[in-house]
C-alpha cells in the first residue's frame, strides 16, 4: 500500500520485525495537494516497481506524475500486517495484494513440538498395536483352519458350538469368512491391551500444569499486566530436562532500555555514573565503587534531589546547567548537541500540558534526543523539510528556536553502519551531520578532523570494557556547489529503477560522507534485567550449560557476561575472532576466494587449539572454560566440515557467547546444538529477530518486553 496523505504518518510494525516503536512514513511532495476526495477524478499516475520479494526493508520503484519520475522508497510503502498510527485517514495506491505482499512472502509454517515423552509412548503404543495385530492375526489363522475342519467323515468335532446351526461364524463351508470375523472380535477383545486410558491421564495432568504455570503469581508482571501464557501444553516435562539454553541478550538478559550515561566530547570525557558491568569488574578485582566517584578521582558531594529521567542517566557538573559554556571548547560540546537534536528519525508528540514526548525507531535515538534536550538542546518539532531545535543560550538564559531546513536522510542500514543528515543552518551554512560505529566513521575523518582521535579512541574503548553502547560523531560544512552536485547523483540514483538502485544510493551517500571533523562519541546503558545474575548463577549450579547469541561486538558481550555471572573469575576464555592484522589486510586486499580460505583455516587453527587447552573431563570441570566467537568466524564454523569439531568444543565450556550474530546464525547454532547432542534444548528471546531460533529449540520461551512477542512457547 502506498500512502499519499496531508505529508507524513506513523506505523507501528510489532507484527512485522517484533519492534513497537513508531516508523516514519511520508507522501511525496508533488502529491501534497491531494487532500480531498474531489481531487483524485483527474488523477493519471503510472506506478512501476519491484517484483515482490521477501525483503521488508526496501522498495524499489517510480511514480510517473505529470509527466515527470518520482523516486518511491520504503517511506512510501505502508506494509500489510503494520498498524497506522496518529494518522486518521490516508489516500494510497495499493501495490501488492494477497500472496505478493511482503508478510506472505516472509511466512514460514510453525514446527510441531513434541515432547521426548510423547515421542516414547508413540514407539510404545506402535508395539503394542503390533502385538495385538499378531495376536489376533494369529488365532483366526488357526481359528480358520479348525472351523474348516470341523465335520469330518459327517461327524461334528466341536459338536458344542453347534456348527450345523450356525450361519456365518462357524460354519464350515465358509471357513475364510468365519476367520475374518473372528479376527475383529479377537481385535475387540484385546484392545485393552493398549493403554488408552493413559494417553488421557497424561494430557489431563498436562493441562493441569499449563493451568498452574499461567496462573504463577511469580511469572506475573505487574507493571504491564501480563501473566505467564503456555502456548502449548505437550512441552510441560520437557521443562523439566533441559540441557542447553540458549539466549538472546539485547532485551532478555537485557532490559533493552538505554540511557545515556557517558559521552567524549573533543578529547574530553564527561558522564560520572558508574555502570552494572563497572560494578562487577570492581568486585572480580576485590574492591567496591562508590557511585559519587568521578572519573579524575575527587567526590561530588552535592546530593542530587532531581527526579529521575528515562533514558538519562548523565551526571556531570562540567556539563549540565549550562556549565559548558565555561568548558574550553564549548564550540565544539555545542554542535555535539546540536548533532544529536538533528541527526535522528524520531517524532516530536506534545501532549495537553505542552510537554514533549518522542517516538524512535530504536531506544539509542530515543537517549540521544532526551539526552540533548536534558542539557538545553530540545528537538521541538519536525515537517517533511524542516526540523525545529528550541536551544537554550546559558549565557543570556534566553531559550531560542532554531529552524533547520532539512535537505537530506541518508538513512542507516547494516552495511552502512552509520547515519547522516544534511541541513540548512539559519545563518546559510549548509551542514552533514553524521553519526555511526567507530569502525567506519573514523575512517571518514578529515586530515584537518583528527585532532581529538587518539582520546576519543582512548574513550571508546574504555566505554566498551563497561558494557556501553559507543557511536562516533561527526560534521562537515559542505559548499554550494558539491551539495548540488551530489543532491543531482542521489536523485538520479533514487530515480533508476534497476537492481542496483541501492547500491547506486550507497555509492552517492559515500561520496559525501567524507573528509568529516571529528566531535566526539556517546555512549549509552542497556541495563541487565532483573535477578539475571542471579538466575544464570542457579542454572550453572544446576550443570545447565548456557549458550549467549547476540549482535553486539565482543568486547560488550564479554562485559555484560561477567556483570550477570555469565563469565565468573577464574575461567578461562577461548577466544575465537578474525579480527587479526593478517585477516584484516587479506580481506583489504585479497580476492574473496582467498580470503574465505585463509579465514576458514584461521578458524579451524583456533577450534583445533581450543580443543587441546581444556584437559580431559577426569583431569578438570568444563566450569573453568568459556567459548567466545564472534560472527565472522561463526559463518565458517557452522560449514559441515567444520561444524562437529566447533561443537566438540563448545560442549566442554560451561558458557558460549556467539558475538555479532545475525537470526539466521542463531537459527543454525540452535539447529546444530539439537541435531547433534540430540539433548533438550531451550531457547529463549524477546524479538522477531530470535523466532528462527525459538523454532528450531526443543522449547522457545518468549519475553513480553520492550520488542513485542511473536514467539512458540
Amino acid at each position: 500500500m502506498e500512502e499519499h496523505q496531508s505529508w507524513r504518518c506513523n506505523k507501528e510494525t510489532m507484527n512485522l520485525d517484533g519492534e513497537t516503536n513508531l516508523k516514519i512514513k511520508q507522501a511525496l511532495e508533488v502529491t501534497l495537494d491531494l487532500k480531498e476526495d474531489i481531487k483524485f477524478r483527474e488523477v493519471r499516475q503510472t506506478i512501476k516497481c519491484e517484483d515482490p520479494n521477501a525483503n521488508l526493508y526496501s522498495f524499489v520503484g517510480s511514480m510517473e506524475w505529470k509527466g515527470q519520475q518520482y523516486p518511491l522508497s520504503p517511506h512510501q510503502l505502508l506494509l500489510r500486517d503494520s498498524k497506522l498510527r496518529n494518522t486518521d485517514y490516508i489516500y494510497g495506491a495499493v501495490i501488492f495484494t494477497g500472496h505478493d505482499t511482503k508478510v506472505m512472502q516472509n511466512a514460514t509454517d510453525p514446527p510441531s513440538k513434541r515432547s521426548t515423552i510423547e515421542k516414547k509412548m508413540d514407539k510404545i503404543i506402535y508395539i503394542l498395536m503390533s502385538s495385538l495385530l499378531m495376536i489376533a492375526l494369529l488365532g483366526s489363522v488357526f481359528f480358520g483352519i479348525w472351523t474348516k475342519e470341523d465335520i469330518r467323515d459327517g461327524k461334528l468335532k466341536r459338536w458344542y458350538l453347534r456348527p450345523d446351526a450356525s450361519t456365518i461364524f462357524y460354519d464350515p463351508k465358509r471357513a475364510a469368512l468365519a476367520s475374518f470375523f473372528h479376527l475383529l472380535t479377537a481385535l475387540m477383545l484385546y484392545s485393552y491391551f493398549i493403554p488408552i486410558s493413559l494417553y488421557i491421564s497424561i494430557e489431563m495432568v498436562k493441562l493441569l500444569q499449563a493451568l498452574f504455570i499461567n496462573q504463577d503469581i511469580e511469572m506475573y508482571h505487574e507493571e504491564s499486566d501480563k501473566p505467564t501464557h503456555a502456548r502449548t501444553s505437550n512441552l510441560n516435562e520437557e521443562l523439566g530436562m533441559v540441557d542447553t539454553i540458549l539466549s538472546d541478550e539485547t532485551g532478555t538478559l537485557t532490559c533493552n532500555m538505554m540511557e545515556f550515561i557517558k559521552c567524549s566530547i573533543a578529547g574530553t570525557a564527561y558522564g560520572q555514573g558508574v555502570t552494572e558491568v563497572e560494578r562487577a569488574m570492581a568486585v572480580r578485582k576485590g574492591f567496591r565503587l562508590d557511585d559519587d566517584i568521578e572519573n579524575g578521582g575527587h567526590k561530588d558531594n552535592k546530593i542530587d534531589d532531581s527526579p529521575h529521567v528515562n533514558g538519562f542517566n548523565f551526571k556531570d557538573p562540567r556539563i549540565m546547567d549550562g556549565n559548558w559554556i565555561h568548558e574550553p571548547n564549548r564550540d565544539m560540546i555545542r554542535d555535539f548537541f546540536r548533532l544529536l537534536a538533528i541527526c535522528h528519525t524520531c517524532i516530536a508528540e506534545k501532549d495537553e500540558n505542552g510537554k514533549i514526548s518522542y517516538e524512535a525507531e530504536s531506544p539509542d535515538e530515543a537517549a540521544f534526543v532526551i539526552a540533548a534536550r536534558e542539557l538545553g538542546f530540545e528537538f521541538y518539532k519536525r515537517s517533511l523539510t524542516t526540523i525545529i531545535i528550541r536551544e537554550w543560550d546559558p549565557s543570556q538564559n534566553v531559550v531560542e528556536k532554531r529552524k533547520y531546513e532539512l535537505l537530506n536522510i541518508l538513512e542507516f542500514s547494516s552495511s552502512r553502519k552509520r547515519m547522516s543528515v544534511i541541513v540548512k543552518e539559519p545563518e546559510g551554512r549548509i551542514l552533514l551531520l553524521s553519526k555511526g560505529a567507530d569502525s567506519v566513521m573514523f575512517k571518514r575523518l578529515a586530515r584537518n578532523g583528527r585532532k581529538f582521535e587518539e582520546d576519543t579512541r582512548r574513550h571508546i574503548n574504555e566505554y566498551s570494557d563497561s558494557g556501553l553502547r559507543t557511536l562516533v560523531l561527526a560534521y562537515r560544512v559542505l559548499d554550494d556547489k558539491e551539495y548540488k552536485e551530489f543532491n543531482e547523483k542521489l536523485n538520479a540514483a533514487k530515480t533508476s529503477v534497476s537492481a542496483d538502485r541501492d547500491e547506486k544510493i550507497e555509492q552517492a551517500a559515500d561520496s559525501i560522507e567524507t573528509d568529516l571533523i571529528l566531535l566526539g562519541a556517546t555512549a549509552v546503558e542497556d541495563k541487565l534485567q532483573k535477578g539475571v545474575p542471579e538466575c544464570i548463577d542457579k542454572l550453572a549450579q544446576a550443570g545447565i550449560k548456557i549458550w549467549v547469541l547476540t549482535g553486539d561486538k565482543m568486547e560488550t558481550a564479554i562485559n555484560i557476561g561477567f556483570a550477570c555471572s555469565l563469565l565468573r573469575q577464574g575461567m578461562t576464555q577461548i577466544i575465537i575472532t578474525l579480527e587479526q592484522p593478517d585477516i584484516i589486510a587479506l580481506e583489504k586486499n585479497g580476492d574473496k576466494l582467498t580470503i574465505a580460505k585463509a579465514s576458514k583455516q584461521r578458524v579451524m587453527d583456533q577450534i583445533e587449539v581450543g580443543i587441546k587447552q581444556i584437559p580431559p573431563s577426569t583431569h578438570v570441570s568444563t566450569e573453568s572454560f568459556a567459548l567466545i566467537i564472534d560472527g565472522k568466524s561463526l559463518t565458517y564454523a557452522l560449514e559441515d566440515d567444520v561444524k562437529l569439531k566447533f561443537l566438540d568444543l563448545a560442549i566442554k565450556c560451561a558458557s558460549v557467547i556467539c558475538c555479532r550474530s545475525s537470526p539466521k546464525q542463531k537459527a543454525l547454532v540452535t539447529r546444530l546444538v539439537k541435531q547433534v547432542t540430540h539433548k533438550v534444548t531451550l531457547a529463549i528471546g524477546d524479538g522477531a529477530n530470535d523466532v528462527g531460533m525459538l523454532q528450531e529449540a526443543d522449547i522457545g520461551v518468549g519475553i513480553s518486553g520492550a520488542e513485542g512477542m511473536q514467539v512458540i512457547f
